[in-house]
């Protein structure tokens, strides 16, 4: 399946956004009508965390004499004035009115009505969710290839979350990712954690080339763990490409759709060298390199990969990062790039409360 860039939440109605209705609906129920306690600030969290809300139901017998729709609309309508009121709104709301023991395969747990979603290719599985208070909820999501999440409790059935605890267990999640990239030429892991600042695990053969990574991670506020074998008996451009390519992709999973980010990021000083680097996680790759270089090489790096490595992590990053460097002491001007490239990206990838930055409501 592939995997977009959207995040969906599919959450179930009675019972997990409201209280289960009684078994008769009557135009009275609107006095009996109760929100979920925290139901209505979870939605208002996760819209603003930038998933799209869809209303998932069963009402079986909808529109039968048993089970007029007049008398499902009152209470229902008034539930969406609610919520609307709050700053909610449901992008969808999806009702199967087959009769109850139905297999129709629009009746959850069949994902009948949601099949425009999981046809559409722009759904990120790996962050979307059910949830539900059923286990019909769980299998739905099951079969989806989503993420289910027990909401309350029902009847005998394992007690599930809280809406606080649903929200802290989704928003807390760290953004991480993993890269694996080999060629004939490589072979490179990466694995970042955008949110951690545990001690970096680097080692491509190149001991300085090491160390610089390390220090755009020690500045990036992220924990790094890369791990590359390359051709170096030829020289280091492989080695050195391949782990910007890894990284750069690598940070950008992890960024997700990047809402509540700062986006961009500046510069650093390095004793009597200048290191300039703003950076924009604008989703449009660009990189504009100026430096007063006149060796070939610190410490078996050479120049020249120094700027191909930001040239190359910026494609694949998917980000505009433009360096200006100057001083006398090329070993203090080259760590003066990869210092301010790491606190450039510390800037750039910091939460903020804004929930995109930027009047297009999307970074790529």
């Amino acid at each position: 399946m592939k995997t977009g860039i959207k995040k969906y939440l599919f959450v179930d109605r009675d019972g997990t956004l409201i209280s289960e209705p009684p078994q008769d609906y009557q135009v009275d129920s609107l006095a009996k009508l109760k929100i979920e306690k925290g139901a209505i600030s979870a939605m208002r969290a996760f819209q603003g965390a930038g998933f799209e809300l869809i209303m998932v139901t069963n009402q079986d017998g909808l529109g039968t004499e048993s089970f007029p729709q007049a008398d499902f609309d009152a209470p229902h309508n008034m539930m969406l004035e609610i919520f609307a009121s709050e700053g909610v709104e449901f992008k969808a709301i999806h009702i199967d009115v087959n009769v109850e023991g139905s297999d129709a395969f629009t009746r959850k747990p069949n994902p009948g009505m949601l099949m425009g979603y999981l046809q559409s290719g722009d759904m990120d599985t790996q962050n979307s969710y059910v949830i539900g208070d059923r286990e019909s909820d769980q299998e739905l999501a099951r079969r989806m290839g989503i993420q289910p999440i027990r909401y309350g409790q029902f009847e005998s059935q394992e007690p599930g979350l809280s809406w606080d605890e649903i929200v802290s267990q989704i928003l807390s999640k760290p953004r991480t990712a993993t890269v694996e990239r080999k060629t004939n030429e490589t072979g490179i892991a990466v694995t970042v954690n955008l949110d951690s600042k545990a001690s970096n695990e680097i080692s491509t053969g190149i001991g300085f080339f090491d160390h610089m990574l390390d220090q755009i991670a020690l500045h990036g506020g992220f924990h790094l763990n890369l791990q590359a074998h390359g051709d170096l008996h030829i020289d280091e451009h492989h080695t050195v490409e391949d782990c910007a390519i890894a990284l750069g992709q690598a940070m950008r999973q992890a960024l997700g759709n990047k809402r509540s980010i700062g986006r961009y990021g500046f510069l650093l000083a390095m004793d009597e060298s200048l290191a300039q680097t703003a950076i924009d996680l604008s989703g449009r790759p660009v990189c504009e390199f100026k430096d007063e270089f006149t060796l070939d090489a610190v410490g078996g790096l050479s120049t020249e990969m120094v700027r191909h490595f930001v040239h190359t992590l910026a494609v694949n990053l998917a980000a505009a990062i433009h360096v200006d460097v100057k001083g006398d002491n090329h070993h203090h001007m080259v760590e003066g790039v990869f210092k301010s490239l790491g606190r450039s990206l510390r800037q750039a990838i910091s939460k903020n409360k804004q929930s995109v930055t930027s009047s297009k409501g999307l970074l790529e």
